[in-house]
């Protein structure tokens, strides 16, 4: 692969401050050529004093940016917006879609949660086929732009069918007005738009994380530190976006007023887009690095067929190219790493390598880079594993939390709580621990440690872990309780006030401002610059499979543990079973699970980039 000149080569030689640059042209990429057009009047100092952004961003036209015309937090705030119009709007459909498909289209309630499973679940893998087309053709703008639009799309077109197709008598859907049977195209098209808004939504998310955090030079000191504080009010955001949902619109549609509810988050994923939108001429984009399947797939061939070659000694005598800038499109070179000892075969130079005039072939040979690429993925894989364990935790919120709430009493005062709003508890835990972790325990952790970060992405998520355990301890011992407290074996319910889950709730929000948020500014740093919204993208493949093991999980300890004489842990009436249990079960896999995070922990490496490159760029703009 022929390295591409790099987007801040703007000049041959040094030229002092009162020169005038002549027009250049800048090869980006096959195919494309860049005019940059240098100003015949002389530099001012505070010409002077504009730097250009050290990272490999360059602006919408593909020429390098500024930093104080680009970027920063004016274009991260426009982000955060965007994602929290566009979190309200998604889980306007994800909080009651259960309901909409028990009430409206009368499925029974095994039917519908497979449904919904299913639809969840396909959120998160479509997430893998936009971090696919960002990180390899697209861009991240692009991408996010495009699915957007199709986020609309499927929005629009949800509330239309609805209202016009479903929703007949009109208010039904209440849980006592029943609707019409709806046509087979009626709810063909019905199911056409929620999966729009899957595709929509899961191809956007890992994108928007990963370009926001673009809008940072992770080069500069002083926005490195402004890029850590990204990943914590983006997740902030999200939440916020959720707590309107699961709060006003689910009432509004828990009570039969479904086309309000969809419409108003067909409007706040408009909203969203425009919002994104009007940052465009501010922000800092990635050059894709092109499809990396077949990089890494020319790692494994090269290393296999000089497998009788002997390393050097001296990682320097490896192939890397001798330019400053890398064999892959968009990407800083990354410096050679001890382990997978057998990759660095791939970038043995033979005889046969070192003829002139011989094209390299890249399925022989394979620069450095290419290598500490492919170990970058390997090394991350073991830490995504042991983060599916959290995620199971996370997602007994949305399932077990509210069976066990719904068998409480949740009266207060006059009116009754309903089970799932109790969520709102995680949100302002999730509120409260972002706002107290960024004012308080980082420098806390600065003083003590003299990290910047207060504690590094690996411990953080080590903490998450330890969270994520205390709160299914924590609903054990409610359920113990709660169990106690039932008046009758008969009846599922319990004297129990249901605010006694308020603790379990709390540990959860906690642990993922610990858990989560860690996990996207890791997988963000230590994923290779062509990679990145791959990284992002793990974290949401890990939810979607912590919803599957969960589901697998219930469905082993039932098959265990219900006899003639005993219907299971987990049975319809929770006061016949042990619900207790599980959570108890829970804790207990976190824990092991928690051992072999440290396992790994320890024995990850962090990748390092070349920043030599950096800095022979800033000396030659100067």
């Amino acid at each position: 692969m022929e390295a591409s000149t790099h987007h801040h080569q703007l000049a041959d030689s040094k030229m002092d401050k009162t020169s005038e640059y002549p027009s250049k042209k800048i090869n980006k990429h096959k195919g494309m050529e860049l005019n940059v057009h240098k100003s015949s009047v002389p530099y001012t100092m505070e010409e002077e004093n504009l730097k250009y952004t050290k990272d490999g961003t360059v602006d919408r036209f593909g020429r390098p940016v500024l930093k104080a015309k680009s970027g920063g937090w004016k274009s991260a705030i426009l982000i955060l917006v965007n994602q929290g119009f566009a979190t309200l709007a998604f889980f306007g459909v994800g909080v009651n879609l259960v309901l909409f498909l028990t009430r409206v289209l009368k499925q029974n309630n095994a039917s519908a949660a497979n449904n919904v499973s299913k639809w969840t679940g396909t959120v998160y893998m479509f997430s893998l086929v936009g971090a696919f087309l960002s990180d390899s053709y697209m861009g991240r703008f692009r991408t996010c732009t495009s699915f957007l639009c199709i986020f609309v799309g499927g929005l629009v077109l949800l509330a239309l069918s609805s209202q016009l197709l479903l929703l007949k008598p009109s208010g039904c859907g209440d849980g006592t007005l029943n609707c019409e049977n709806g046509t087979p195209a009626a709810v063909g098209l019905f199911y056409l738009s929620i999966y729009l808004v899957a595709l929509g939504n899961g191809g956007y998310q890992p994108s928007i994380a990963t370009f926001g955090a673009d809008q940072f030079d992770e080069e500069d000191e002083t926005e490195a530190k402004l890029k850590v504080a990204f990943f914590s009010w983006f997740y902030l955001a999200f939440n916020l976006g959720s707590l309107f949902s699961n709060t006003v619109l689910g009432y509004f549609e828990n009570n039969g007023m479904w086309p309000l509810g969809f419409w108003v988050s067909a409007l706040a994923a408009m909203i969203s887009m425009v919002v994104f939108l009007f940052g465009t001429p501010r922000y800092r984009h990635h050059i894709p690095g092109g499809n990396p399947l077949p990089r890494i797939g020319q790692v494994f061939v090269a290393a296999i067929r000089k497998n009788r070659f002997k390393l050097p000694s001296d990682a320097e005598e490896l192939h890397e190219l001798s330019s400053k800038h890398s064999a892959i499109n968009g990407s800083r070179k990354i410096l050679h790493s001890a382990g997978f000892r057998f990759l660095d075969k791939a970038a043995i130079e033979t005889g046969d390598d070192k003829v002139e005039g011989n094209p390299k072939n890249p399925w022989r040979l394979c620069t450095v880079t290419q290598v500490e690429e492919v170990k970058c993925i390997l090394r991350l894989l073991p830490i995504w594993l042991c983060t599916i364990i959290y995620s199971v935790v996370f997602t007994q919120m949305a399932s077990l939390f509210v069976e066990q709430g719904a068998a409480m009493d949740t009266s207060l005062g006059n009116f009754n709580v309903p089970p799932a709003a109790m969520s709102m508890f995680d949100i302002f835990s999730v509120v409260i621990w972002i706002i107290v972790y960024r004012r308080a325990l980082v420098p806390l952790g600065f003083k003590i440690s003299g990290n910047p970060k207060g504690l590094t992405e690996l411990q953080r998520m080590g903490v998450g872990l330890i969270l994520g355990m205390l709160a299914m301890v924590t609903a054990g011992l409610v359920e113990v309780y709660r169990l106690k407290a039932a008046s009758s074996k008969s009846h599922n319910t319990s004297s129990l006030s249901i605010f006694w889950q308020i603790p379990q709730y709390a540990l959860i929000g906690a642990s993922e401002v610990f858990m989560y948020v860690g996990q996207l500014e890791f997988f963000n740093n230590q994923s290779p610059d062509a990679l990145r919204s791959f990284g992002s993208a793990l974290c949401m493949t890990s939810m979607s499979l912590g919803n599957y093991v969960s589901s697998l999980l219930v469905t082993i300890v039932m098959d265990i543990t219900k006899r003639e004489n005993s219907p299971g842990w987990i049975p319809a009436n929770l006061n016949h079973g042990h619900m207790d249990l599980f959570y108890f079960l829970l804790a207990g896999l976190t824990f092991i699970d928690f051992i072999a995070y440290v396992l790994c922990a320890r024995g990850y490496r962090c990748v390092t980039f070349d920043k030599m490159c950096e800095q022979d760029e800033e000396q030659e703009i100067k």
